[in-house]
């Protein structure tokens, strides 16, 4: 952990966080887009309310992605919907000067990036049904029973998503661990404010791309749950 991630865990040390910093090696060419492209694409963390309009430069459907990981799947779906702006939540550098690469690359004008905690962005950033969908693609399982409490999907947290979405907005979670995937379940199924897309789990949707680790999964039996549910109109 760097020195900064740890007074920020410190100043904050008993904080509901979204994530568990780990230590990460960044690349050349990571570092090199952070240094080029982050001037752009990255936002400031500030606890004000984020204008999407200008952060984005348009008007345009809004879909905020929690823990992006290395970026791969953001891009790709940035990528295919010209017309969706993204907006992607992450804390570890490595997977922000990853995708920030992605960007750069792939000349990416819809995509801006947001370094820190989701719980706090959605507490001070994000207004109340200003969002069009929500993705939390494959958060850390915490397969062992006695870390269960740690998971990030929790009613009160599924709760904090609704309130974000427009009526008719969307929530698409995806995980490959199946106890997870239940509880998951369970917890959007007791959320009143949203309703399943689904009789259970949904197929996955065309703009979700299969990640590598998904590939190789699937290849051995492993299974993936997709779940889908929108906000009811008020």
């Amino acid at each position: 952990m760097q020195d900064d991630e740890k007074a920020a865990a410190a100043a904050h040390p008993r904080s509901v966080r979204s994530f568990v910093l780990r230590a990460g090696r960044m690349g050349t060419g990571q570092a090199r887009a952070l240094e080029e492209y982050g001037p752009h694409f990255l936002i400031a963390y500030a606890p004000e309310p984020l204008d999407l309009d200008q952060a984005f430069g348009r008007a345009a459907p809004r879909v905020l992605e929690i823990g992006f990981g290395m970026g791969d799947s953001t891009a790709t779906i940035a990528a295919s919907q010209p017309g969706t702006d993204y907006l992607g939540v992450e804390v570890h550098t490595p997977g922000v000067g990853a995708l920030l690469k992605r960007i750069g690359e792939g000349r990416l004008t819809n995509i801006r990036i947001i370094q820190h905690d989701a719980v706090e962005v959605l507490d001070h950033m994000i207004a109340d049904a200003s969002l069009d969908g929500i993705h939390v693609f494959f958060p850390d399982p915490w397969p062992k029973k006695r870390h269960h409490k740690r998971r990030l999907i929790q009613p009160a947290l599924v709760a904090k998503l609704a309130q974000k979405l427009k009526p008719g907005g969307y929530l698409h979670l995806a995980t490959d661990w199946e106890d997870y995937a239940g509880q998951m379940l369970e917890v959007l199924a007791g959320e009143p404010a949203l309703a399943n897309t689904a009789p259970d789990y949904s197929a996955r949707p065309d703009y979700r791309p299969l990640t590598k680790f998904e590939k190789r999964g699937l290849k051995l039996g492993h299974g993936v749950w997709d779940l889908i549910f929108r906000r009811r109109p008020v």
